[in-house]
């Protein structure tokens, strides 16, 4: 191996052992409490290290995000596939989105940390697009079969999207498991309300 061939390979074993790191204390004290310090604290190096390789911690946070849309768009693919039709797929991303926050959820606090991922956040990770293609795929078949076809299938998509995530959020926020039978009539009213909203 040359000299430049191990350089790259160190490098990115860094990038990744400061990507683990700052994994690691996402899920001990959260994303808020990240920091570059304490990243490089973990890994034993010093602070230039970090900023090295990133720019700051919104960056190491952007890469994490993407690593998140990447399992999310994993599941989506997934569900996609074990359904046939529009109506069918639409509902089974609904659920399998439902499942990955709850199991994943340092990763889902992380993706939406601030919220709907902005236009700019969209243009720097390429799985967002990725996911609403995934989306807008079987919408805007369910919207070409349907009596309105002039529906605005991106108008569905962040219906869908927002929907989802308030749903959610209000869930991830206060944990009832009391309440869980509840959170799946309520999401299942959603989805079908959707689906026959797009459909008529």
């Amino acid at each position: 191996m040359g000299i430049a061939e191990r350089k790259k390979r160190q490098r990115e074993e860094m990038r990744t052992a400061i990507l683990e790191a700052a994994w690691q204390l996402v899920i001990q004290d959260g994303w808020q409490a990240l920091s570059i310090r304490k990243i490089a604290e973990v890994i034993e190096y010093s602070v230039p290290v970090i900023y090295d390789h990133f720019a700051n911690k919104e960056a190491i946070l952007l890469e994490l995000t993407r690593q998140g849309f990447q399992k999310l768009n994993s599941e989506l693919v997934k569900a996609i596939s074990q359904s046939a039709s529009p109506e069918q797929q639409i509902e089974a991303m609904a659920y399998a989105y439902w499942r990955f926050a709850f199991e994943n959820t340092a990763y889902y606090q992380v993706m939406y940390g601030l919220g709907i991922p902005s236009c700019e956040t969209v243009n720097q990770i390429s799985e967002l697009s990725t996911f609403s293609e995934l989306v807008l795929q079987p919408v805007k078949q369910l919207i070409a079969a349907g009596k309105n076809p002039a529906t605005d299938p991106f108008l569905k998509l962040h219906t869908f999207w927002s929907m989802l995530h308030g749903l959610i959020s209000i869930n991830i926020m206060s944990v009832n498991e009391s309440k869980e039978e509840l959170n799946l009539m309520v999401l299942k009213d959603f989805i079908a309300g959707f689906i026959s909203g797009i459909k008529s």
